[in-house]
């Protein structure tokens, strides 16, 4: 089981802003391009987000769906991998002084991810969580030192003028 977390320098708050907006979810996810919400409210449970893996010329469309969401602190998703089966991918958020700790649990769940997980994949999993968590961490932290950095609440959709900024104050 990999098992990994991250200080990022702001408020549990601010990370949970970009947890909670589906349409960011490749910004920080590696592996993943091009991601949007496709049923529900993300991040409520049973939401769930369409996005594509690329690997070289292969494009491979996969779904995560939100199994459990405890709104600012916990989201466990369970990310469909395709011929790999699904994972279980825990972020939790817990306040550190003025700072956030992230923790990320990710483990197989179904399908022949579970059945070739070793220590040498347990590895790659925790070189992967090492690079989302610093790409979380960058974002936030670049978002907490711009302010009206765009960030809206649970479930709101924005378009046209409103999706730009135009229009507020």
């Amino acid at each position: 089981m990999a098992v990994r977390h991250h200080l990022i320098r702001v408020g549990p708050g601010a990370v949970w802003d970009v947890l909670a907006d589906g349409d960011r979810y490749a910004e920080w996810v590696v592996g993943t391009s091009e991601s949007h919400p496709v049923r529900g409210q993300w991040p409520r449970t049973g939401a769930a987000i369409h996005y594509e893996v690329r690997l070289g010329p292969v494009r491979l469309d996969n779904e995560t769906v939100v199994r459990y969401c405890e709104e600012g602190t916990r989201l466990e998703l369970e990310a469909h991998a395709g011929v790999l089966g699904t994972v279980r991918i825990a972020i939790e958020l817990r306040p550190w002084g003025e700072h956030c700790l992230v923790i990320v649990d990710e483990h197989p769940l179904r399908g022949a991810g579970g059945r070739l997980h070793n220590v040498g994949f347990e590895a790659l999993i925790q070189l992967r969580h090492r690079t989302m968590l610093a790409r979380l961490a960058k974002l936030c932290e670049a978002e907490a030192r711009t302010p009206g950095s765009g960030r809206r609440a649970l479930g709101q959709v924005t378009s046209g003028s409103e999706a730009d900024g135009a229009g507020h104050a």
